[in-house]
């Protein structure tokens, strides 16, 4: 009695076969927490020392009347010092982060990187909201909402009836100038709100991105996006 014998499957159908079975399984990313909340508080905490140095040597000023209504007139030092804190501070977070995990893949690792900004964002908001936004540096001061339009300048005095005309005259000057002080502040108010909100989303945007680059490093792979194509598998490695 002959039997028939099985033909055994193709490369080409074995491998059909495994990127089928490859695509209808799920591959989760889990998330070390641990890591992400200290990575978040090690960027919250770079950035205000970044912060706070600014301010000591003059790069940030905080008064109201500093307030940005131009662009072009941001100081080197401030724009340097805004670029800096913000990326840099992020950077520390994903790395730190990335090395409690002890991730060794990049993807991973970046991905907890973006993870500590999603976290240090209400961070920062929170700072700025209790009125310490401008210590993280002044382009966070724009994370919040500027309702309080209050020009701050000072109010000249009300004079009586019978003071001297030369003193009523500089009264006169000085509540003429305090009107067109004013005024001008009330003018400028949307565009330094306009330039507040922006300066806030670039600091944003430089923070998730080096977020994702601390993350990166700490994997301690090649910083190339061509080596995810020529990368050794696991069973390659063993």
């Amino acid at each position: 009695m002959i039997q028939a014998t099985r033909e055994l499957p193709t490369e080409s159908e074995l491998r059909e076969q495994f990127a089928e079975f490859e695509y209808e399984t799920w591959r989760h990313w889990p998330i070390h927490w641990s890591g992400v909340w200290v990575g978040a508080l090690a960027a919250f905490a770079a950035a205000i020392v970044i912060g706070l140095v600014a301010v000591a040597v003059g790069a940030h000023l905080l008064q109201p009347e500093h307030r940005v209504v131009d662009l072009r007139k941001i100081s080197l030092a401030t724009a340097a010092f805004g670029i800096f804190g913000s990326f840099l501070s992020l950077v520390i977070g994903g790395w730190v982060a990335g090395k409690i995990a002890g991730i060794l893949r990049a993807e991973p690792a970046m991905l907890h990187g973006a993870v500590v900004w999603l976290i240090s964002l209400p961070l920062f908001v929170l700072a700025a909201a209790l009125g310490a936004g401008s210590y993280l540096g002044v382009w966070h001061s724009g994370l919040k909402p500027a309702t309080d339009s209050t020009a701050p300048f000072e109010t000249p005095p009300q004079l009586t009836a019978d003071a001297a005309a030369d003193v009523q005259a500089e009264n006169r000057a000085a509540w003429s100038e305090y009107r067109q002080n004013v005024a001008r502040w009330k003018e400028e108010t949307p565009r330094a709100a306009r330039n507040t909100a922006l300066c806030a989303v670039t600091s944003l945007l430089l923070g998730l991105i080096g977020s994702v680059i601390g993350g990166w490093m700490a994997s301690g792979e090649p910083m190339a996006f061509s080596y995810y194509r020529k990368r050794p598998s696991v069973a390659a490695r063993n």
